[in-house]
């Protein structure tokens, strides 16, 4: 079924929460019911009930009856965004200079649920490896070095809740697909500040990666390097770690 406009009522909905959110972000203070009905052009009732639907995923509050204002959810995104591109800004050019002195692809990555999403890569034809995970690709936590990173600074309960969603299902042999297993890995992590995947996502191709942390101490990304697995070299940890760390002092971390 369709409106008037020849639009969906889902993406109605949308249009009009978009309006909504745009007037609460042109108000310092919060807003009316009357004020954005006004503003917007819907009726008290329908600007209410979609305020409520917004209220409840907390992209708006209602500090009071009958007033409204942007939500700390929306907050959390836009935080989520500024240290991707933040990110990303800090780790190219170090990025670049890790990947001469190894000659193999260096990933960085951020979390993004139960997968870690690729967002740069720095790598030459001449590293002997096909590249499989390009940018914008995703993988699972438990399969990857970064991956793991991230699950390593979780608590018990929620690596657990992970291992239940997910299944912790494999791709190859080497895959960990035991809770045990792979709480025995991450206590390994936490100690050496460091993780590996050991042709988990990919036979063939082995990863060791450092975190990179913001100015609150917040594991925010994964830096990694991605070899054949007769090529991945030991002696490249203690650069991989330096440049991991050049990027968080970039971001503001002083740990």
């Amino acid at each position: 079924m369709k409106s008037k406009e020849g639009q969906t009522p889902a993406i109605q909905v949308l249009e009009r929460s978009f309006a909504l959110l745009d007037v609460l972000a042109s108000h310092q203070d919060p807003v009316s019911l009357k004020q954005i009905s006004e503003a917007t052009g819907l009726h008290p009732s329908t600007a209410h009930r979609i305020l409520n639907d917004l209220a409840i995923g907390r992209f708006v509050d209602r500090p009071e009856a009958g007033s409204y204002r942007l939500g700390m959810r929306l907050l959390e995104l836009g935080n989520l965004v500024k240290a991707r591109l933040d990110v990303r800004d800090a780790a190219l050019s170090p990025m670049r200079e890790l990947h001469k002195f190894t000659h193999q692809p260096v990933n960085l990555s951020v979390r993004q649920g139960d997968e870690i999403v690729y967002i740069e890569r720095t790598y030459s034809e001449r590293s002997g490896m096909q590249v499989v995970r390009a940018v914008g690709g995703r993988a699972p936590l438990h399969l990857t070095s970064v991956g793991k990173l991230f699950l390593a600074s979780d608590d018990p309960q929620r690596v657990r809740a992970y291992a239940t969603r997910t299944g912790l299902a494999g791709h190859t042999k080497n895959s960990l697909t035991e809770i045990g297993a792979l709480e025995r890995e991450l206590a390994l992590i936490r100690q050496r500040g460091l993780s590996r995947d050991d042709e988990e996502l990919e036979l063939g191709v082995r990863c060791m990666a450092a975190g990179i942390y913001d100015d609150q101490g917040k594991l925010v990304a994964g830096l990694s390097i991605s070899a054949p697995a007769d090529r991945l070299e030991e002696g490249w940890l203690a650069r991989l770690k330096e440049t991991a760390s050049q990027i968080s002092q970039a971001l503001g971390y002083r740990g």
